[in-house]
């Protein structure tokens, strides 16, 4: 028996979906369709081997599959013309599919709840089990939310239009935006389902599909990120940015991220992703904590609080005012922001670090364990909670 490459399924199923959708099946059967294939595929595939052309192979299941769901549906004869398909597409092709199944899933009618979760479902071929073990949710609420997602695209007036983004330059940031979910969620996620590594795969797909200077910034960021996983975290216990052992970092990856965030600021478009990931650069390059340069971040974040007025950004530019020009500094600029982040626990566990660099022990302890209190995360809950123990005066 010939065994399968479960990355040659997830390749070749997130071509055929698209292809399928591109030319004008609806999303939901589609990827019922491609199921059906993929478990056809299966069956046969470890005793006949695997075909000289996978993706066409499963396009001419997965196209006799819509065929009779379609015959089966009253309803809807009349998609049956569409749903004679083509064999599968050449590279050009499958490139711009992945791009329109990136857009469809990311739409703008479809909150993060939905579009991450059937992002990661149609475009990133996780199953429902991998998505729902990696949000630590029931398995049935992450299949609410598919079946939610694809009726809310199948309800979309989409007739008569090959791409349904229209024929201009498409919006990309709400992919983005998914995308960046996507991998935050991962990079905190510690041993459960890797995705930030998938939001790194889907990146560099959107990347090779329709670059820009935003795209490489958030694919830079992801990387500039991720390079640092070895060192973030120490049998199951979280390490802070500045006591990492930076020679577990993967500087290859490290090179590839300046790489693309230098062509990226190179066009003089300087986008929110592309910031943070200068910044993200700025501590990769420090060979130690102390050799950070501060002044230059706190000018990036400064760049980015101009232009975003986002509260989450200006609590990391306190810290690096606190770093620049003293933790009270820092402290004052907490205060003009605290109205915005109430309760969030780290708006309480950066007080606490500024407090603790003030000297102000006492202080620093107490709000260390607010912190605590209040994180959702259980590696960033046991830290917080031995950075209390550290501050607490004896």
């Amino acid at each position: 028996m010939t065994p399968i490459p479960e990355d040659l399924l997830r390749e070749a199923a997130r071509q055929v979906l698209g292809a399928l959708v591109r030319r004008g099946a609806d999303f939901a059967a589609a990827e019922d369709a491609v199921q059906e294939a993929l478990l056809e595929a299966t069956l046969k595939w470890p005793d006949a081997g695997v075909p000289k052309e996978p993706a066409a192979w499963l396009t001419t299941v997965a196209k006799r599959k819509l065929v009779d769901a379609q015959r089966a549906d009253a309803a809807r004869r009349h998609r049956e013309a569409n749903a004679a398909l083509e064999p599968a597409a050449g590279p050009t092709e499958q490139s711009d599919d992945t791009l329109l199944l990136l857009f469809l899933c990311c739409h703008p009618a479809l909150s993060p709840t939905l579009a991450v979760p059937l992002t990661l479902r149609a475009v990133g071929g996780l199953t429902t089990r991998e998505i729902a073990e990696a949000y630590l949710l029931p398995e049935a609420t992450i299949a609410q939310r598919i079946s939610r997602a694809k009726k809310t695209i199948a309800d979309l007036d989409l007739s008569g239009r090959g791409d349904p983004l229209g024929s201009s330059e498409p919006d990309k940031s709400q992919v983005l935006r998914v995308l960046y979910l996507i991998f935050n969620e991962g990079y905190t996620a510690g041993d459960r389902v890797d995705l930030a590594a998938e939001a790194i795969r889907l990146s560099r797909l959107l990347h090779a599909a329709s670059p820009g200077p935003e795209v490489a910034g958030l694919l830079a960021l992801m990387l500039l990120n991720h390079a640092r996983r070895d060192a973030r975290f120490d049998n199951g216990t979280l390490v802070p940015l500045d006591e990492q052992d930076r020679t577990r970092w993967d500087r290859a990856m490290i090179a590839e991220g300046v790489d693309l965030l230098q062509n990226a600021l190179a066009e003089g478009r300087h986008g929110e992703y592309q910031i943070q990931a200068a910044i993200a650069a700025l501590h990769d390059d420090a060979q130690a904590s102390d050799e950070t340069d501060w002044t230059q971040i706190l000018a990036w974040y400064d760049e980015l609080c101009q232009g975003t007025h986002n509260p989450l950004a200006e609590l990391s530019r306190a810290v690096a005012l606190g770093e620049v020009d003293g933790p009270l500094t820092g402290l004052r600029a907490l205060d003009r922001i605290e109205e915005r982040l109430t309760d969030y626990h780290r708006l309480h566990a950066v007080r606490a670090h500024l407090h603790e660099r003030a000297g102000n022990t006492k202080e620093a302890a107490a709000l260390f364990t607010k912190a605590a209190d209040s994180a959702t995360n259980e590696a960033e809950r046991n830290h917080l909670l031995k950075r209390a123990a550290r501050a607490r005066p004896e």
